[in-house]
């Protein structure tokens, strides 16, 4: 199914120094993260470092591989934390082979190691960290299909984390299992969805941001539907439309990690960015679509 995706402009960065005469994987992760995320995801961190290197060729049995990790993007669920790392690291692996990749190449290499994460990732998070800017993206039997897209006008997101890390894998099995028992319950759901990015994509080309919000606001209830929200999600979403933003869902995973608000003008930013903090946020950040 098709989607719509904007990276934010905060950045994962990565080192990697090989090390002949040595073995193994070291190194240190010094991003920025909420309380547990790295806890949390520590053995799929590190089966999706050892994923990148072996589809890279960078062999960590003959020689030592250093990675460190740095940026200022905070580690959290729903933000594509992971994938950020997962394409820096590719990036870092290249310069330290001394090679010149193209972003095809890089986005690829990032895809793999989102598997040590999502175990079969959509690829939505690692082409989005890979090109940047506001997507159309979908997946295809191939390759996938996605298409850069330039706003008419800028326009200003709350984002803001319930603190709580969740296991996409897990959350992703749970959903498939429930499109198992029911698969015309599931299907309708699929079709609403589309309907949604759709109308979506003419609201965001056109810059209609009253009716984006909208359509956020529906696709929130969508995820209900799917039992992929929770009452901390909830909670945080109803704060930011109380306090004026046009529309609020969560993002990514769910059962926890992140929502987002739409706040068209720096003064409706900060009003919601304040409440959701009072509202209990674990963390808020303030960023702009363009």
């Amino acid at each position: 199914v098709p989607a719509l995706v904007a990276a934010v402009a905060d950045y994962t960065d990565c080192e990697v120094k090989l090390i002949p005469g040595g073995s193994g994987i070291s190194g240190e992760d010094n991003r920025p993260a909420v309380p547990g995320y790295k806890v949390e995801k520590k053995e799929e961190h590190e089966e999706a470092v050892k994923l990148v290197l072996t589809h890279m060729g960078c062999d960590f049995l003959s020689q030592g591989v250093e990675v460190t990790y740095s940026g200022n993007l905070t580690a959290v669920s729903g933000i594509g934390a992971s994938a950020a790392a997962t394409v820096s690291l590719a990036r870092a692996v290249a310069t330290a082979q001394g090679k010149t990749l193209t972003e095809e190449q890089i986005n690829q290499a990032g895809y793999e190691g989102e598997k040590g994460y999502h175990g079969t990732p959509s690829g939505i998070d690692n082409t989005a960290a890979t090109y940047g800017g506001v997507l159309r993206f979908q997946r295809t039997e191939g390759d996938p299909s996605f298409v850069t897209k330039k706003l008419k006008t800028p326009v200003e997101v709350v984002y803001a984390s319930t603190g709580i890390t969740a296991s996409t894998s897990k959350v992703v099995a749970d959903v498939r299992s429930k499109k198992e028992a029911d698969e015309a319950w599931f299907a309708g759901l699929i079709g609403k969805y589309e309907q949604l990015v759709a109308k979506g994509e003419t609201a965001l080309d056109a810059a209609d941001w009253p009716e984006l919000g909208q359509l956020l606001n529906e696709n929130h209830t969508l995820c209900q539907e799917l039992t992929v929200s929770c009452k901390e999600l909830d909670t945080l979403v109803d704060a930011a439309r109380a306090a004026g933003a046009i529309g609020a869902k969560m993002s990514g995973t769910g059962r926890g990690g992140l929502m987002l608000a739409l706040t068209p003008g720096k003064e409706s930013q900060d009003k919601v960015a304040e409440a959701l903090l009072k509202a209990g946020a674990a963390q808020v950040w303030k960023t702009t679509f363009a």
